[in-house]
């Protein structure tokens, strides 16, 4: 299974009032592991950024006057993305804005005829009804680093987005390549280990005669405090 977690940066809230894309960052995931093989790109937006977004990630015209166009980079783009599930937070703010970038070109291509999507904002708000699930909130919730975080960023966002959405979804929590040994802070789905033929032979310890007393007089006392609805009780007691 290929994945593609990616965040974009915006000049403004806006794509149908002609803003644009001026930041791609992308984590490649293969079968929930980081392959390394990132995508990430400034892009000038040929219009000025409202200072409102210059506050939430901290790029300004002058920085972007000498990068590539979307254009410069849409087919290496539509290339990374082609076949994958895109893992978004609130994607369809993302997803909007990149159709539109993709609706300037030639191609006419788009997201949903490239490729899957899946929101964790939705899969979040299922997970954690009523709470909050920004991707702050989420990191504080599953243990996440995210201290490297002053100002939005597309890739570091992106990056930060793969370990919660692991984490979310039963995974590993940090990210590692390859398949070195985890590292500490990483938890990852059980797998079963194979006990050894030659192993030595469990140990039986059977209960005291004053034990089985005290285990059988707290059965009761359980029974009484429940009206008689003491589940080991009602089951039986093993032989």
């Amino acid at each position: 299974m290929r994945q593609i977690v990616l965040d974009t940066e915006t000049t403004g809230l806006s794509a149908a009032e002609g803003h644009r894309v001026i930041e791609i960052g992308a984590v490649e995931l293969l079968n929930r592991r980081p392959t390394g093989r990132n995508f990430h790109h400034y892009l000038q937006p040929d219009r000025e950024i409202d200072a409102g977004a210059i506050e939430v990630h901290g790029i300004s015209n002058e920085f972007l006057a000498d990068k590539p166009r979307f254009a410069d980079v849409a087919g290496e783009f539509v290339e990374y993305v082609r076949g994958a599930e895109l893992v978004i937070h609130n994607a369809a703010f993302d997803v909007g804005f990149l159709n539109a970038e993709l609706a300037r070109l030639d191609g006419g291509h788009s997201i949903d005829a490239l490729c899957s999507v899946l929101d964790t904002l939705v899969l979040a708000r299922h997970l954690h009804p009523g709470q909050r699930n920004t991707l702050d909130a989420l990191c504080r919730r599953y243990g996440v680093d995210n201290s490297g975080r002053s100002l939005h960023g597309a890739l570091l966002d992106a990056q930060i987005l793969a370990e919660v959405y692991l984490a979310m979804t039963g995974g590993q929590v940090t990210l590692s390549l390859g398949d070195d040994a985890a590292s500490p802070g990483t938890v990852e789905a059980a797998r079963p280990t194979r006990v050894r033929a030659d192993r030595p032979r469990l140990a039986v310890l059977a209960p005291s005669a004053d034990e089985l007393q005290a285990h059988a007089a707290r059965l009761a006392a359980i029974d009484k405090a429940s009206g008689g609805r003491c589940l080991w009780l009602a089951e039986g007691e093993p032989a």
